[in-house]
């Protein structure tokens, strides 16, 4: 056995934490016959993201590196084939298509969690070489209408401030951003914040009172799509109470007059500001005072900002508001946006979005293009912006794109329309995929399977929401035939002829290359610049301690690198001065109608991640949100006849989903929400993004998640029902199923419009039929209740009933841990439960297994009346402070 403590980078939000794990080889191999690993994480007390702090998916990631489902061989046309044999396909295959229709049919789709050196690799290889800008990534669904507003106030994409700077903030805007589940360090850092000074104000702007309002001394709900209106207000109010900072105004910017007049013409007055968002009055003032009163203030955005057909002009509303009273590039002030995934950032500075050249630079002079195609020596150098994600799937649906190569993402079920663009990449003359999983929605449509490292594998680096640049390190080997995707992606240049320029040996010598091009030819005139790095050794590369873009002589290595950013009032624009533009505010693409009344949401819950490749895999972070739901106001659920824990269905022109009814008095009436999540490898009917309209924002490109009109109906099922079986069941014959990783079982929530003819074969074709059977069969009632035993050990249990009621599922689960059964456990079995046996019910800490019943339960027996006092009883809480604002919900409540 051999053990080692590595620095590394966590897999999921960009908030970048800090990781120290220790892997340690298992004395058995994995039943796949490679080796597995026993792996623990903590945090790094020393990363200057989270100080040690990790959420609750950081901390599990330990249990997700298990090598079950991988996929463990390079696949051509679903047979097993060597590297070369794939490879070779892929590179002819292009080539090709390049001869014979063009650089344009072509297209690579990436992803946000690639590390930099593999995003720079793939930049490299189609703008340089494949002669198209046809690369787009994932992080077009979450941040480019902030890019875009970055760009056009400052002239770069530059996020000014550091987390840092949430610390020292007297007012913290929180603006269509669930903090508290999304990005769970920098809540608490801000939550520890405001323990410590409680005179700091936490301002929270959304639809939905979220977690992330606990923490809030005012939620203003704003009317879904009036965030530019909320803004204009404030910028005009701003200028009214005399609080602009006109010296800064005069000499660093331009364009105020015009965006002042714009704001003041349909949001000049602070009561129609209020009736537009549909805001209390009163609330919309306290915002004013206190922003006017408040020199330190930062507004933290994502995805509620971002998301939506004016996401571009929204960023530079509230982008308006800073420049106007000048708070940037000091200490506790700034536009702060903050990203959705791990390397977000890295993949805009290497160039990986379809409208960005590289390093910062962009299509638009043709002196950018020179420089960069001298830089690489390329031969068949891009020349004009490629196609956004929204275009490059409907070109593809339109054979314009013949080929594409998919990495690290899952666009058949993130990408809006997603139905479609399943169609498009079936119908699509070569799809290749790059990926660590074997069963996807989208390797199910794949030409070619390449089997991928994956985190804890691979080794490079990442870039947070605040520009630190961080290693990801390797700890542990992966699967025998898996490679990383600089190497795929080299190796076939290499095949295609471009042999010198990937040549490369490791991902340090990417690195290298990647920072000497932010320095080429640069002088200042661009802001990311990391060349003091150019020259480093590998092993200088492999000791590579965290630091901030750019580095430079007043802000070196050895200092982390630049803390913020405008400091010296200097702008990237052509007149070096920050831009002001007069917003306009638009309404969402699609209004609601008769027939779709509702507004639908999407977004993340806490212990979910993305399309769950990898936070399916634990138990744990299966406990807390187990079931595509749909969250809606009591009274639309009243109005539409719906119940908590009913299942429903939400409809468009587009398609269909199914998910649990959850009555939640944060949601406003007329819009409901359902988590971005599920996929069809866990849901039949869970892909939201179904009924998501290719809508986008025209500068931007990025997609309208927040706003899609729908209806809702009961879903009328003839029965419900659940499984649990130590093996995964096949689903094809069930109408309705979720599927749920528990502890040595696999979980599987059922229902079904159509009746059940005869249980027995029925149950049989799901179950298997070997082993003792254990049976209840009440025809009449509708009731059926099944169990399966083999060698003493329960195998399976099923149980049907023609409500909702049936048996909680915890003491079933339970039993499963038991190799034997004793003869009071058989006797329960079909009963569901133990007698006195304690239900949990919900689960709210997942890393200490503490639900709901426990908590309330101690709340009134042991007289406690503090989140604290909680944590010293049940420790939940104590661990990473995920479940904080659950408990403060759970507390308020009990304590009424």
């Amino acid at each position: 056995m051999s053990q080692k403590s590595i620095q590394t980078t966590c897999p999921y939000c960009g908030v970048g934490c800090g990781m120290e794990v220790t892997a340690q080889e298992a004395n058995q191999s994995s039943k796949l016959g490679i080796e597995s690993y026993q792996v623990k994480v903590i945090g790094d007390d020393t990363h200057p993201a989270n100080f040690g702090r990790l959420c609750v998916k950081g901390s599990a990631a330990g249990e997700t590196v298990d090598f079950d489902g991988r996929m463990l061989t390079p696949q051509v046309n679903g047979k097993e084939v060597s590297w070369d044999t794939a490879l070779t396909t892929v590179a002819d295959a292009f080539k090709n298509i390049i001869k014979e229709h063009g650089s344009d049919a072509v297209a690579f789709y990436v992803s946000g969690q690639l590390l930099t050196e593999d995003y720079y690799i793939a930049n490299k290889l189609v703008k340089g070489f494949l002669g198209t800008a046809n690369i787009d990534t994932n992080s077009r669904l979450c941040m480019a209408s902030a890019v875009v507003g970055y760009k056009r106030a400052f002239g770069a994409d530059t996020v000014p401030c550091s987390y840092e700077d949430l610390e020292l903030a007297d007012l913290i805007l929180i603006v269509g951003s669930n903090t508290a589940w999304a990005h769970p360090i920098v809540y608490q850092r801000i939550a520890a914040e405001k323990k410590r000074r409680p005179d700091l104000k936490v301002v929270v702007i959304d639809p939905r009172k979220t977690a992330t309002c606990d923490l809030a001394d005012l939620h203003l709900p704003l009317k879904p799509g009036t965030d530019a209106v909320l803004f204009n207000g404030l910028l005009a109010q701003l200028a009214q109470s005399e609080a602009l900072d006109q010296a800064f105004i005069e000499q660093h910017t331009e364009g105020f007059d015009a965006a002042l007049k714009q704001a003041q013409a349909k949001q000049g007055v602070l009561q129609e500001v209020a009736q537009q968002c549909e805001l209390n009055l009163a609330d919309l003032q306290q915002l004013v005072d206190w922003a006017v009163a408040r020199p330190k203030m930062v507004s933290l955005y994502s995805q509620g900002v971002n998301q939506s057909s004016s996401g571009v002009d929204k960023s530079n509303a509230i982008i308006n508001c800073h420049l106007a009273t000048g708070r940037l590039g000091k200490e506790g002030t700034g536009p702060f946006s903050i990203t959705g995934q791990p390397n977000a950032m890295g993949g805009r500075e290497v160039g990986g979005l379809a409208n960005q050249l590289a390093a910062h630079m962009d299509f638009n002079k043709p002196e950018n293009i020179d420089r960069v195609a001298r830089f690489w020596n390329a031969e068949n150098m891009a020349t004009q912006n490629g196609l956004k994600a929204i275009d490059m799937f409907q070109a593809v649906g339109e054979g314009k794109i013949k080929a594409i190569w998919i990495i690290n993402t899952n666009p058949v079920v993130s990408m809006p329309d997603a139905d479609a663009v399943k169609q498009a990449l079936i119908n699509c003359d070569m799809v290749v995929v790059s990926d660590c999983m074997q069963n996807t929605d989208t390797t199910a449509v794949a030409n070619v399977l390449l089997p991928a490292l994956t985190w804890g594998e691979t080794d490079g680096t990442v870039t947070n929401s605040d520009r630190t640049i961080s290693r990801q390190r390797t700890f542990m080997k992966g699967p025998e035939y898996a490679r990383a995707d600089w190497w795929m992606m080299a190796q076939v240049a290499q095949k295609m002829g471009f042999t010198k320029a990937f040549n490369y040996q490791n991902t340090a010598e990417i690195f290298k290359e990647h920072a000497a091009l932010s320095g080429f030819e640069n002088n200042g005139t661009r802001d990311f610049d990391i060349s003091l790095l150019a020259d480093i050794s590998e092993q200088e590369y492999e000791e590579l301690t965290p630091f901030q873009w750019p580095l430079n002589a007043q802000n070196p290595l050895s200092a982390g690198g630049t803390k913020r950013i405008f400091g010296d009032n200097h702008f990237f624009t052509p007149s070096g001065k920050a831009q002001f533009i007069a917003i306009t505010p638009r309404a969402p693409a699609n209004p609601t109608t008769k027939e779709y009344p509702l507004i639908l949401n999407t977004g993340r819950v806490r212990d979910q991640w993305h399309t769950m490749t990898r936070t399916a895999k634990t138990a744990k972070l299966m406990a807390h949100t187990d079931e595509p739901y749909i969250a809606l106001s009591p009274e639309d659920a009243k109005a539409y006849g719906l119940k908590e824990g009913q299942l429903a269905q939400l409809e468009n022109s587009l398609g269909q989903l199914i998910g649990r009814v959850q009555i939640d008095l944060g949601q406003r009436k007329g819009s409901v929400f359902v988590p971005m999540h599920w996929t069809a490898q866990y849901a039949s009917h869970g892909r939201v993004d179904v009924l998501v309209a290719a809508e986008n924002d025209p500068l931007s490109g990025q997609p309208e998640s927040k706003h899609c009109p729908v209806n809702i109906a009961p879903y009328t099922a003839k029965w419900h029902g659940f499984i649990l079986s130590r093996e995964p069941i096949q689903t094809d014959g069930l109408e309705y199923w979720v599927k749920i990783k528990g502890k040595q079982f696999y979980r599987y929530e059922i229902a079904g419009q159509h009746a059940i003819d005869a249980y027995e074969s029925w149950s049989n074709a799901l179950l298997g039929e070997s082993g003792e059977v254990i049976e209840y069969i009440d025809t009449k009632g509708g009731r059926y209740r099944k169990a399966r035993v083999e060698n003493g050990a329960l195998q399976s249990v099923l149980f049907l009933a023609p409500s909702t009621e049936l048996p909680p599922r915890s003491w079933l689960g339970s039993v499963f841990a038991k190799s034997e059964l004793d003869s009071k456990t058989r006797l329960n079995l079909l009963a569901g439960q133990l007698s006195g046996a304690k239900d949990e019910g919900k689960m709210i800490c997942s890393c200490f297994g503490i639900g709901l019943n426990t908590i309330v339960e101690a709340i009134h027996k042991d007289k406690l009346t503090s989140v604290e006092a909680i944590g010293k009883a049940l420790k939940a809480g104590t661990n990473c402070g995920s479940c904080l604002p659950e408990l403060t919900d759970i507390l308020a409540n009990e304590l009424k």
